[in-house]
């Protein structure tokens, strides 16, 4: 499920989840997993404000019970916030007993119809469980910033490769992908800008 850009095959394997969002705009859903992070998050947040921008960020349940100040300016700032799990779980290497107490461990910390699986990995079974409380959000583009073998042009490259209307862009608010991140971010705004696309939060209902 690591795919930069997942094919039709494989969207098709998975009908329920959201690869794109519908909508009748003109727009496009930068996305944000792992944080909130301080010294990345804030840096973030005041990026997407100098564009006019808003987006969505898939926060690990620990990390916005060490930084609830930050999560909250996250909200105060017009963006959404969806459920990542507690700490990052890996669905496919965790009993689904244990997945779905994790993501209840987050939903314990704050409320959200959105959810974002760890890795992009989740079972049939989890899906089914999951559907009845969340919209579960894929992507249709991944940035890759998270990896090291990736120069930040690529990460740019990937995140605005055949960009179209309700495609959902993933970056990462991460200390480990924080050079890359920020290069492609800034470049995929300016792209946004220069398309004139309207980077939009998800929010439901859709």
């Amino acid at each position: 499920m690591w795919l930069a850009h997942p094919p039709k095959v494989v969207r098709g394997f998975y009908p329920s989840l959201y690869w794109k969002i519908p909508t009748k705009e003109n727009e496009i859903f930068i996305t944000f997993d792992d944080g909130p992070t301080p010294g990345v998050t804030d840096k973030v947040l005041s990026l997407l404000k100098k564009y006019d921008a808003k987006a969505s960020f898939f926060c690990l349940g620990k990390n916005v019970q060490k930084q609830p100040a930050l999560f909250q300016r996250i909200l105060k700032e017009g963006h959404s916030a969806g459920n990542h799990t507690y700490n990052h779980l890996n669905s496919w290497k965790n009993a689904n007993e244990d997945f779905m107490d994790n993501v209840n461990a987050c939903a314990e910390v704050f409320e959200s119809r959105l959810f974002r699986p760890p890795y992009g990995k989740i079972r049939s079974t989890q899906i089914r469980k999951l559907s009845k409380s969340y919209k579960i959000i894929m992507w249709s583009a991944l940035s890759m910033d998270y990896n090291k073998d990736y120069s930040p042009k690529q990460c740019l490259n990937l995140a605005t490769k055949n960009l179209k209307a309700g495609d959902i862009i993933v970056f990462h608010d991460s200390l480990k992908a924080e050079k890359n991140m920020f290069y492609a971010l800034e470049g995929t705004l300016e792209y946004a800008k220069e398309k004139e696309f309207k980077c939009s939060s998800i929010k439901p209902p859709f």
